[in-house]
This record gives C-alpha cells, structure tokens and sequence, in this order.
C-alpha cells in the first residue's frame, strides 16, 4: 500500500502518522480555490485531523481568504488585543509580544495539551496557524487525534465518558495585569459533554481539555477529588503518543486543524533560547457540541463567539 493518496484533482495526501496528521502536496494556497479543491481538503482534515502545508509564503489577506473558502472567521479571540491592522481576524502568536504581555518570554500562548478556547459554548470549529519567524531548532507543535484516543479506550471507560460532562473556564490571571483585567471583564464558563459527537462525520471525540477543564473545572456530579482522578484518565490517553503527530515548522508552513476532533500542544523548549518565534492565527467559527445523548452545551458564563 502506498503512503500518498492521490485525489481525483490530483492532490498528494500524505500521512505522517498511523492515527494523525497529513501533508497535502499540489496545491498553491496563493490562489484562489475552487469548490471541488476545498472539499478534498475537508475529507483529508476529517480523515487525518490535522492537514499542513509545506512552503506556503500567504499574506495576511490571503491566510484569511483561506480561512474563510472553510467558514465564518471569528476575531482573533475573545481575550486578545492587537491583532496585526486591518486584519482583526488575525492572532499573533509572537514571542517577543508575549514578554511584553506576560512579563516573561514564551513561545507560544500556552504549552499544555489544549483545544482551542473551550471555555467557550461555541469552541472554533477550526484554526489556521502559518509559520512566519521560524527558529532554527526548537519549536515543534504536537497534535492529537481525540476520535482514536476516545476508540483506543476501554468499552467501559468509554461507557463512562459516554455520560458525562465536565466545566471549561478560562482559567485565572493576575488580577494586577491588563490581560487578568480582560479575562475577569469577560469570564467565559461552559459545561461541555465530556464526549461530543462530530457534527460532520458522527465520530464520538473524547472532548476534554487539560488547559481549561484543569484549571478550577470539574465533571458535573461528582466531588472535586474523584473529578480530577477521571479526567487525569483521560489526560493520559489523549496524550498517548500513539495517537500524535509532531510538526517541525519552516517559515511559509501551514497547519488546519479540526478543533472538534483534536488538542494540540505548543513548545515548551524556547525559554532559554535566543529566538524569536513568530506564526498567524485565524479560526473558524465553532457549533455548540454535542453529546452522544443528544443534549448541547450549556453555557455559564460570556457569550457565544461569532464571526463574520
């Protein structure tokens, strides 16, 4: 069996995983896509999860031209200030602002396993990260496949993961900074069925998130102690490394991710490297989840995040 799908446009799909990740080659995102191209790289997203593109040098209005061929784009966040001018869709992802903002260097937002934003009722159906200042060494960004993690457990963890739900909150900011003001202005709290049904493929997701369940979240009914002790269960198994894909980045890189079906994992091994990191974000306005009793999301706290 050959490892590169051939599509009938001629596209190369290449798999960099057993379970996650593929490289789509015979395409030049400079140009304007029609129907039938973007469907093909919506079957591979939904197959693989996370597609990339190699050697893509877009601007910042062709990275939202992009984005938009695959739905609404939200702002940048719902948390995020200065997004580059005349594109309010778009999120830095900068070293050099982040010192300023955090008052330390980071490479990246946050280094925990994570899906995007799901302390929000609405999580972005998608993101579209693009390589721009690339470090010579250092700076991979991991993905996994939370489809295979919720198969790859158990039938009665699964059972058990089938009926519950957990609190996503943004988590807790010095109350002194201008980034703790923001988020304590607008506190974003949702309880999200721990496994929710894709709303394209039907695929049940084990939709648990480190960074924002772990933060003061809790699965609903039980105390906090048991709460942590289930969801480290199913840390570990999304973790897994069997289930992952690591992405090196070159400058003009470009990873799409399905946020309903993955969390990612940003590098935690810049800090004490001289380097600048710089990518673009852009993403794609999210549906409420829902479980695989039929019930949706409910929301706590903020309001659903919309795009344009």
């Amino acid at each position: 069996m050959t490892s590169i799908t051939s599509t009938a446009l001629g596209l190369d799909v290449r798999p960099l995983s057993g379970h996650t990740g593929a490289e789509i080659h015979g395409i030049d995102l400079r140009e304007e896509l029609d129907d039938a191209t973007v469907a093909e790289i919506r079957s591979a997203l939904h197959q693989w999860k996370v597609v990339f593109f190699r050697d893509q040098h877009i601007d910042h209005a062709q990275q939202v031209a992009f984005g938009r061929r695959f739905g609404r784009l939200t702002p940048a966040h719902p948390h995020e200030e200065a997004p580059p001018a005349g594109f309010p869709e778009i999120l830095p992802i900068d070293s050099r602002r982040y010192a300023k903002v955090f008052g330390r260097r980071k490479a990246t937002y946050d280094n925990g396993w994570h899906t995007d934003v799901t302390a929000l009722v609405n999580p972005p159906t998608a993101s579209i990260l693009r390589g721009d200042v690339i470090p010579p060494y250092g700076g991979d960004t991991a993905w996994t496949n939370l489809v295979a993690a919720y198969q790859g457990l158990p039938e009665p963890l699964r059972n058990l993961a089938d009926g519950l739900r957990a609190r996503h909150s943004f988590g807790n900011f010095p109350s002194d900074s201008e980034y703790g003001r923001r988020v304590a202005a607008n506190p974003l709290v949702a309880i999200h069925p721990v496994v929710r049904v894709h709303p394209e493929t039907g695929e049940r997701a084990l939709f648990v998130s480190p960074s924002f369940t772990a933060k003061d979240g809790e699965i609903i009914g039980f105390s906090p102690k048991q709460s942590r002790q289930i969801l480290d269960v199913f840390y570990d198994q999304i973790s897994r490394s069997e289930f992952t894909v690591r992405f090196k980045w070159n400058p003009g890189d470009i990873a799409f991710w399905d946020n309903r079906a993955t969390a990612h994992l940003g590098p935690s091994d810049l800090g004490h490297l001289d380097f600048d990191r710089v990518l673009y974000r852009v993403t794609i306005e999210g549906d409420i989840p829902v479980g695989v009793d039929g019930r949706e999301s409910e929301l706590v706290a903020g309001e659903p995040f919309l795009g344009t």
